[in-house]
């Protein structure tokens, strides 16, 4: 079958609930992915952050493979072999005392929502009913009906009210928003420390800090959502290392499994997590042995391939090369680690789908930002060749 006929097939029979470029991947290696068609190109997007460790990598397959062969899915009605192996791995890689397995990153989400209300009223001792949890402006944190209550955005919104209540909305960046929000009934603060679908929105020096300090002060837990941002993608562990601080909660996802499955999972304490008993909260899927293999093979990956670090040194690379592009039409070039905000001053739609044609993939958020964000396996030479590419697209376009 060729582009058009797997198109048709789909706009005919699946919900349109995307809008993807028109390219029918079938398969991918490392930082390339090949059409239907035998064409190439070089993946600036990684699912969105998923394939941070490459598409495909061995290793993650063969740990994959291995389990596949033996058990994939218990529930957690029973115990399994590599669930705990992976909250071994967890507490060893990021210091935290305990995590919670989930499935999607919208799930762990409101696995982390749960457990804040639950520990503001058990704990905080805060009245029943009454516990708030504050949101930032511009936040994704995923499409359940409860996540939408706390956007801003009124596509995500649109249609599917009632909405959940007990989110103040804060302005993202300006510390004195939060600290007016904050009062007795205050829970958690849940914030991304760079906003991925606002645009790779870096926040003020310091804000993060302080944050920590005014959440520390008033007995209020900071959860920080690292799905897109975490696990190498921002060129640390954790993007919020970058203001030498510990939430109380850190909630990851997407590069946890390398792509090959979805795993996700809520950080924290003791205490915190402490305050779910048996049938409080849980998940079919959820920390399933399977899952676990892969998520323990993802992990060691981005270890011992230094994968973490190689974000850090060729995101600032990649940076400095599209900051050489001279157009009118470049705002500004933003980002940490291979997470970089190409912002432009018109639609960005156009030069994606010209980029698709010079053998780049990448996709446009907000409209006029495009999202540059290749698997951490890149190499300098291939960052060479998009921006060549980039650059000759974004001239044109002038």
């Amino acid at each position: 079958m060729k582009t058009q006929e797997y198109i048709a097939l789909e706009e005919q029979y699946g919900a349109h609930n995307y809008h993807p470029l028109d390219v029918v991947i079938q398969k991918a290696e490392g930082v390339w992915v090949t059409d239907v068609e035998g064409n190439r190109f070089l993946d600036c997007l990684a699912a969105y952050s998923a394939v941070n460790q490459g598409h495909c990598h061995p290793a993650i397959r063969k740990a994959f493979i291995e389990q596949a062969d033996k058990v994939t899915l218990t529930s957690r009605a029973f115990r399994n072999d590599q669930l705990p192996l992976l909250y071994k791995a967890l507490h060893d890689m990021t210091g935290f005392e305990m995590s919670l397995p989930m499935n999607s990153g919208a799930e762990a989400v409101e696995t982390a929502v749960k457990a804040a209300r639950k520990w503001g009223y058990k704990v905080k001792g805060i009245p029943e009913g009454k516990a708030e949890i504050i949101c930032a402006t511009d936040n994704f944190h995923g499409r359940t009906t409860t996540i939408v209550s706390f956007s801003t955005d009124a596509q995500y919104r649109d249609g599917f009210g009632p909405f959940t209540p007990g989110f103040p909305i804060v302005k993202y960046g300006d510390i004195n928003s939060l600290k007016a929000a904050i009062n007795p009934n205050t829970a958690a603060f849940l914030v991304e420390p760079i906003q991925g679908e606002a645009g790779i929105v870096v926040p003020p020096e310091g804000y993060l800090k302080e944050a920590a300090r005014l959440c520390k002060e008033n007995n209020v837990l900071l959860i920080c959502d690292e799905i897109q941002a975490g696990l190498g993608r921002s060129g640390k562990m954790f993007a919020f290392e970058y203001d030498n601080i510990r939430p109380d909660m850190v909630i990851i996802g997407k590069a946890l499994s390398g792509g090959f499955y979805p795993v996700s999972a809520v950080l924290s304490s003791k205490e915190v997590l402490g305050v779910f008993k048996p049938g409080d909260h849980g998940s079919t899927f959820g920390g399933n042995p399977l899952a676990a293999a892969v998520a323990c093979a993802a992990l060691k990956v981005l270890k011992d391939e230094k994968l973490i670090e190689r974000s850090f040194e060729l995101g600032n690379y990649f940076m400095g090369k599209l900051r050489a592009i001279k157009s009118k039409h470049i705002a500004e070039v933003r980002g940490r680690g291979l997470w970089i905000g190409f912002v432009l001053d018109t639609k960005a739609r156009p030069y994606c789908e010209r980029l698709m044609k010079e053998g780049i993939l990448c996709k446009e958020t907000h409209e006029n930002v495009i999202r540059f964000a290749p698997p951490l396996v890149i190499t300098k030479e291939e960052i060479d060749w998009a921006c060549e590419r980039i650059e000759r697209v974004v001239l044109s376009l002038d």
